[in-house]
């Protein structure tokens, strides 16, 4: 407790922000290694798996706009909810899904209603906790995520190794989705346990709370946005949406490649669960060498990590150690990702006009999460036309393109740190 803040406890966001994201990630990363299993069992080709897979990053874009929307009309924990239960309905669609198609479908449901519920979740906290605090609260949403990705795809491997079936995995997912649902129908109402919620009044005279009017702000007027401040979004912009396509390739090739060189579903999400564990681990690192030394030296040594990781992975497809050199790559992306912990969401907030700065921090996620909808789309893309090698390397090159406009960029954009 500070004095800014005389009536903020850390206990009082635990239940309400941290358990749901936890149970959230959970469900949600238990999915991500057995998605491609799950689509070859339906006899989808491996290009076709990766497009299923990246439907989770496309759905996330397609919602970001309207999430903000729904969250101011609705309000933060309702939409939470409502997401939770759009998540629910696309993890049963897949569980039945007879066609690669409908698998698809799901996990597009699946990437829209995390939109929704991610986007909510920051608007909770906007409004509930105090500016003196909502960094750290931030910083720890982003590790709870990471650690919920971590346990997920352990227990997948588990569950797997029990039933001998990806297919049962997905019940984990319901168990999360349903256990979030649970979690917040059964809290009292934030105003009981933070006092009232600060509001303010729109334009249109409706009155909505800081949080829900923040979302709102940051989804309205994207593309104006886009053209306005054009000169450092198409610069460092670029730069951050590289990142996010190589953290989003990350999530899709590494289950990919698994199905591609024959691993064993629980020995995939094994490995994806322990790269998770690092990654998790790193997340405050991430941030202290930001503070400490810039921005750079944390995000140019992951894209270039990640660079090398991903053009390492392209040539040993078809080497005898193939395996071997898989969980190699496997802990190098995990170590290059979690020293990038935050980096997109620092960058956007140094860049932010400190004015007005909701429109422009919309634009930026606009931007990235494009990226990490894009890639994805572009593995599958050359995986159809050449093979799965070729994508892989792409991303690798892409990684020392982001590297590159890092190090040009930033200096000029980003404020010198005293």
């Amino acid at each position: 407790m500070t004095a800014a803040a005389p009536g903020f406890s850390w206990r009082s966001v635990i239940l309400p922000a941290f358990l749901p994201t936890a149970l959230f990630a959970l469900g949600e990363g238990a999915l991500i290694p057995i998605i491609p299993i799950v689509a070859d069992d339906l006899g989808a080709t491996l290009a076709i798996a990766g497009l299923i897979a990246a439907m989770i990053m496309v759905g996330q874009l397609l919602s970001d706009i309207p999430s903000g929307w729904l969250v101011s009309r609705i309000g933060e924990r309702n939409a939470m909810i409502w997401g939770a239960i759009f998540a629910l309905l696309g993890v049963l669609v897949s569980v039945s899904a007879p066609s690669p198609l409908v698998l698809g479908l799901g996990i597009l449901m699946i990437g829209i209603a995390t939109a929704v519920f991610s986007i909510a979740r920051h608007a909770f906290l906007t409004t509930f906790v105090p500016v003196s605090h909502r960094a750290r609260a931030l910083s720890t949403l982003g590790g709870v995520f990471r650690g919920g990705w971590f346990v997920g795809p352990l227990l997948a491997s588990l569950v797997i190794g029990l039933t001998g079936s990806a297919q049962t995995v997905f019940w984990i997912a319901v168990g999360g989705f349903v256990a979030v649902i649970l979690v917040l129908l059964l809290l009292p109402d934030p105003e009981a346990t933070f006092g009232r919620a600060p509001v303010v009044r729109e334009p249109s005279g409706e009155v909505v709370t800081t949080g829900e009017a923040e979302v709102e702000a940051e989804s309205r007027g994207i593309f104006s946005t886009l053209w306005h401040h054009r000169g450092v979004l198409a610069r460092v912009g670029t730069a951050a949406g590289l990142i996010s396509a190589l953290r989003a390739s990350r999530t899709v090739v590494l289950p990919l490649w698994a199905v591609s060189i024959g691993i064993s579903p629980a020995d995939t999400a094994l490995i994806i669960g322990i790269a998770g564990g690092i990654d998790f681990a790193l997340f405050y690192v991430s941030g202290l060498v930001m503070d400490r030394f810039g921005r750079l030296w944390s995000a140019i040594p992951a894209m270039i990590g990640l660079g090398i990781g991903f053009l390492t992975l392209s040539f040993t497809h078809d080497l005898e150690g193939a395996a071997v050199w898989f969980v190699v790559i496997a802990v190098v992306l995990a170590l290059s990702n979690g020293l990038s912990s935050g980096v997109v969401m620092t960058l956007s907030a140094d860049l932010a006009p400190p004015d007005d700065p909701a429109p422009f921090l919309g634009g930026f996620r606009f931007i990235t999460d494009a990226g990490a909808a894009g890639a994805p789309l572009v593995i599958s893309a050359a995986t159809s036309l050449a093979s799965l090698s070729l994508g892989v390397g792409a991303m690798g090159v892409l990684g020392f393109v982001g590297a590159f406009l890092l190090w040009r960029y930033v200096p000029r954009y980003v404020p010198k740190r005293r």
